[in-house]
């Protein structure tokens, strides 16, 4: 079979017109190289060059296998840059799940762009998920990258979690709503109130966080006829079918309806991190550096 090793040889005669200066450019014996020639020749069963007392010339036979050698070479190369670049991280696919609460705006739009720009050869796959949903697909290997609102409920050994940033809670409201209009309210104001967006007992995020802060201000949020964990609250809260404690980031996507009014207890923060398997490839690693600044 022909090898790759006498595809060079022979296309480096082909263009040097010479069996000793492709020789001394392959730093190879000319007497190996001969040897080689030879053998490929005999594989084909027909000559590749004329041997002439000045110089080599190609067959007809040589003169068409010189085109396919020149592109069967090209394609191997591709194929091991290709190769170099996906185990470099420099090539490939990502999937990244963010949860509704964790839009992609501000500080996290602006470094993905950074990411993309210094990988054109990698491509995103974007959707929303749960923040416990992602934990459990990043451990089983179906994603490759969170972004989530701690806390979380369940670990998990295959999973790390990098702290992002943190930023205040916000209630947001109608614009027609009574408390729209305030300067700050604290958390005991909010004891009557509906909440569009209650914990389920199975996750985390910032529902959770947010029942938390209510319950040590001595009342669990009051759930509002209509509810939900999505964006959708934001339609909700702008109808004014109740209330909800929001991080600020949500301001950017919020509709200029809906107030965002400050609470006056200053441990109403929120945390947004990235998650990732442990055993991440380079790909991920990269964008791990760039998101995290």
């Amino acid at each position: 079979m022909t090898s790759i090793r006498q595809l060079r040889y022979f296309v480096e005669i082909a263009e040097q017109g010479s069996f000793s200066s492709a020789a001394e450019r392959l730093f190879v014996a000319q007497s190996a190289l001969s040897r080689q020639i030879k053998e490929l020749e005999q594989q084909l069963g027909t000559l590749l060059f004329e041997r002439t007392a000045r110089q080599p010339r190609l067959t007809g036979a040589g003169r068409v296998f010189l085109g396919r050698a020149r592109q069967l070479l090209a394609d191997l190369d591709k194929a091991e840059r290709l190769a170099r670049e996906v185990g470099e991280g420099l090539l490939g696919s990502l999937q990244l799940n963010h949860s509704s609460t964790v839009p992609l705006s501000g500080l996290l739009l602006e470094r993905l762009g950074v990411y993309l720009q210094g990988n054109p050869g990698v491509s995103i796959e974007i959707a929303q998920q749960s923040s416990e949903a992602q934990l459990a697909d990043i451990a089983e290997g179906h994603l490759d990258i969170g972004l989530l609102r701690l806390p979380v409920l369940r670990q998990h050994e295959a999973v790390e979690i990098h702290t992002l940033f943190s930023e205040p809670l916000l209630l947001a409201v109608a614009a027609q709503h009574p408390l729209a209009e305030e300067a700050r309210v604290t958390l005991a104001q909010l004891r009557e109130e509906h909440f569009i967006s209650v914990p389920h007992r199975q996750r985390g995020g910032l529902s959770y966080l947010c029942a938390s802060l209510c319950m040590e201000a001595g009342f669990f949020p009051r759930a509002a006829q209509v509810v939900s964990r999505k964006t959708t609250q934001l339609q909700l809260i702008q109808a004014n079918f109740g209330v909800a404690l929001l991080p600020e980031c949500m301001r950017a996507i919020a509709p200029p309806s809906i107030r965002f009014v400050p609470l006056a207890e200053p441990g109403c923060v929120s945390t947004v991190s990235l998650a990732c398997r442990r055993d991440a490839g380079e790909m991920v690693r990269q964008f791990v550096e760039v998101i995290r600044g």
